[in-house]
């Protein structure tokens, strides 16, 4: 889920930086860069905690840019298979529904949902148990474990499912606690 590694990035600063605060202005520039971003291999990076080292810089050919290695420590988020996840409902459709448990989206299909909760169209289209005593709907809070995930270069998607022991709505935005 979360990470603290370490990474390493070169970043390009233009002259006009240069002085007693070079040092500040390469990591604003880096966290500003960074933050926020996705990588399929390493995950969603949530924060920048600390920079370990400034490397000498290098000039550029012909545009007077500087390049820096910088190696830095950062909180990444990671999802796994078989992990298990608090997210909130998103959207509601008849093939499922999508929860987003931070940056990821999860699916979660309609055979993932447990049998006896049918879908409700409508203006809140929503799954509901025959008893009405349940109901999954956007903004709702549920509870899933992941099953599969595809990791692209910038994304990373997951296939869920709350057809398990424990797992289902934690809180529904139609009640008040």
């Amino acid at each position: 889920m979360f990470f603290h590694i370490v990474l390493e990035r070169n970043m390009q600063l233009h002259p006009r930086h240069f002085g007693r605060d070079l040092r500040e202005k390469l990591v604003a520039k880096l966290m500003k860069d960074v933050e926020g971003t996705c990588s399929g291999r390493h995950g969603f990076v949530v924060a920048i905690t600390g920079i370990e080292n400034v490397g000498k810089g290098l000039i550029r050919d012909g545009t007077g840019f500087v390049t820096f290695p910088v190696k830095y420590q950062c909180v990444v988020f990671r999802p796994f298979k078989g992990e298990i996840l608090e997210a909130v409902v998103s959207m509601v459709n008849k093939m499922g529904f999508f929860a987003e448990a931070g940056p990821v989206q999860i699916f979660v299909s309609n055979h993932l949902i447990p049998d006896d909760m049918e879908f409700q169209s409508g203006d809140m289209p929503n799954y509901t148990t025959s008893d009405g005593s349940v109901k999954i709907q956007k903004d709702s809070e549920v509870r899933l474990k992941i099953i599969g995930t595809r990791v692209d270069a910038t994304e990373i998607f997951c296939i869920g499912t709350i057809k398990d022991d424990f797992l289902g709505v934690i809180s529904d935005p139609g009640t008040t606690s």
